[in-house]
């Protein structure tokens, strides 16, 4: 009887320190720059693949709006084309950041906020890619949170160096491979973030 009333007393215990553990946890989504400017419009090809990738990314929106939990929209000041686009526009109760450089921390109130809603991890998506996507990624995880970044709610382009081009799907995937490599984020693609859904959103 000793014997089962002790077991009975570890598995509560075991129960509630993995309770307290999960509690512990808060997931924000931080969306950055899907905005206007990265979309085929004016002359301007837009970013490889940004559509499909803005459509994933309202998929997740969707899904953090519906487990009501924490997003932060991130947009870059510029003079055109400053709008956030219509598949992930911000609702009015949703936090919206401006920022002039690429670090999503530097210059706004995003750390402060973060840490105010006591925030521990961050679902990351957006654009460029290799620019403010991995810049806000870097960031958050130099400052303490656990990050993960969706691979195709992301999207770049071709970029040029000296007398070559590099293809966006190329630049795409040494940009996340550096992330995990270097231990800045855990990336997954869609399915993979919904077949984790509720280890990521605890």
């Amino acid at each position: 009887m000793k014997k089962l009333l002790l077991l009975a007393a570890l598995l509560c215990q075991f129960t509630a320190n993995a309770q307290q553990k999960s509690d512990s946890i808060k997931t924000a989504l931080l969306i950055v720059d899907i905005q206007n400017f990265y979309f085929p419009g004016d002359g301007k090809p837009g970013l490889v693949n940004a559509e499909q990738a803005s459509l994933v990314a309202k998929d997740i929106l969707q899904i953090f709006r519906e487990r009501n939990q924490l997003v932060v929209h991130v947009r870059h000041k510029s003079n055109s084309g400053f709008e956030i686009h219509k598949n992930v526009e911000p609702l009015a109760s949703e936090k919206v950041i401006t920022k002039q450089k690429v670090n999503s921390f530097y210059g706004t109130d995003l750390l402060e906020f973060l840490n105010k809603n006591k925030i521990t991890r961050l679902v990351i998506i957006g654009m460029q890619t290799q620019m403010c996507l991995e810049g806000a990624t870097r960031a958050a995880s130099d400052y303490g949170f656990e990050c993960i970044v969706v691979s195709d709610a992301c999207a770049t382009r071709d970029l040029k160096f000296g007398d070559k081009t590099v293809k966006a799907e190329d630049v795409q995937t040494a940009v996340l491979a550096t992330l995990t490599d270097g231990h800045y984020a855990k990336v997954i693609d869609s399915k993979g973030f919904k077949e984790n859904l509720n280890t990521i959103l605890p």
